[in-house]
């Protein structure tokens, strides 16, 4: 059956139609000879509003081509989809789409122009339901892409965010996931804005997602098991940090060009049963850093099979921390492999058999393992390790002259900062680790 509704005002649509099919599955709406997004005047909502509010559980809403005014809200579990030819702008003020349901989904749309006030988080789309499914829509110049708040169980993928133009404090998050559990965020890219953050969330899987060109990649505080798989990190102030975390597992990952003050591909501050492995951790001031990690007595970080390369140090700890286990990871390129802050060594952590590229040994056995200990000592080229000022001087010629002459004849007994017993040995390009994405250049 076919119903033709007249629009209210010749301005807003010459003629529109809605396709209302026996069962109530789908409502397709069209206009005779809609005008490009570019060109079109900035609608009202009210029309498209009450289009949504028309449709029942199920149906398939399809607006309109134009471009229509938010803010917009759906309250049913319909399927809201632009089909690439609807936009809507938040005009600058608050959010744009809110989606106030549970199991509805949005799709192919355009959403821009929210407002800038983070006391509100203006966002492009607020999600508070549960087991919906937002995909394929274009976000640009919104404050925050995303904002889930005590919202189980949806799926957010195939999205493209592009962030506000402001300085970097003054930004919004990609995604906002907050008292939210068992989500799934998957092939998405996020782009310039502030953060991509997990609070109080548990369960969530974030999964071959492009993040580039924010303060962290992935920022994930006082959550547990959260999976993050197969995504890629560039240019980021901070890849990945955990923090007062339990049970994550990073697996997979492609972490390059942490370029802000610290630095780092991978952070651990407080965090414990993590799985780390698989990841390519490279270009970065510290490949991995941790601090305090892990934090729960009888728990254990196993970090397995990560490529930690050209960095300025492979993997720095905070202070003399223990309880974590090293296992197959390649190092390579990297100024210095291994640095304790503070004092005191690495050796209450278990390593073994991962490859290093300054290995001074052999492997007559023919078995791949190293016939003695890689060893790794403190000389006094590395004073910046115990006296922070002195960084500033890390790889300066004096340094270098007096490391080298400690290493000849040695003032006193080095520390040793670790040992792996079995070292491995192999070519390089023989380790795969890392997600399948590439970044752009």
């Amino acid at each position: 059956m076919r119903i033709l509704i007249k629009s209210l005002s010749k301005s807003i649509l010459a003629a529109m139609a809605v396709l209302a099919v026996a069962g109530g599955l789908a409502v397709a709406v069209r206009a005779a000879a809609p005008a490009s997004v570019a060109e079109e005047p900035l609608l009202s909502p009210a029309l498209l509003q009450a289009l949504i509010d028309m449709g029942q559980p199920g149906q398939v809403i399809v607006p309109p081509p134009g471009r229509y005014r938010g803010p917009l809200r759906v309250t049913k579990p319909i399927i809201l989809d632009g089909q690439g030819k609807v936009t809507l702008d938040g005009d600058g003020t608050g959010s744009v789409l809110w989606v106030m349901t549970d199991g509805a989904t949005v799709r192919n749309l355009r959403i821009v122009n929210s407002g800038d006030e983070h006391p509100e988080q203006d966002a492009g789309i607020q999600v508070r339901g549960h087991a919906n499914v937002i995909e394929d829509n274009l976000i640009e110049n919104t404050l925050f892409g995303f904002s889930l708040e005590k919202s189980d169980r949806n799926i957010i993928r195939r999205n493209r965010y592009f962030g506000q133009d402001l300085e970097m404090p003054r930004r919004g998050d990609g995604i906002k996931v907050w008292y939210s559990n068992d989500n799934e965020i998957s092939d998405n890219e996020f782009n310039n804005g502030r953060d991509v953050v997990f609070w109080y969330a548990s369960g969530n899987k974030f999964l071959r997602n492009v993040e580039r060109g924010g303060r962290y990649g992935l920022h994930v505080m006082k959550s547990s098991e959260n999976l993050a798989e197969g995504n890629l990190f560039y240019d980021n102030m901070t890849g990945i940090s955990l923090m007062y975390d339990h049970g994550d597992v990073i697996r997979n990952n492609y972490i390059v060009r942490s370029t802000g003050t610290v630095g780092v591909c991978l952070s651990l501050k407080e965090s414990s049963d993590v799985v780390v492995e698989n990841n390519d951790l490279m270009y970065c001031a510290s490949g991995i850093a941790m601090d305090v990690s892990p934090y729960e007595p009888g728990t254990k970080n196993h970090i397995r099979g990560n490529r930690i390369a050209y960095n300025n140090v492979g993997v720095s700890f905070v202070n003399d921390w223990k309880d974590s286990i090293f296992t197959g990871n390649l190092f390579t390129g990297n100024i210095t492999e291994v640095a304790v802050y503070g004092g005191g060594s690495a050796m209450r952590n278990t390593w073994d058999g991962n490859r290093w590229d300054d290995y001074q040994g052999f492997d007559r056995a023919g078995d791949g393992i190293g016939d003695t200990p890689h060893r790794v000592y403190g000389y006094a080229g590395q004073v910046w390790m115990d006296v922070p000022n002195t960084r500033f001087f890390k790889g300066a010629p004096l340094l270098e002259v007096l490391d080298f002459l400690d290493r000849l004849a040695p003032f006193s007994e080095p520390t040793l900062l670790l040992e792996d017993k079995r070292p491995r040995l192999g070519n390089d390009k023989s380790f795969k680790a890392g997600s399948t994405l590439e970044p752009k250049s």
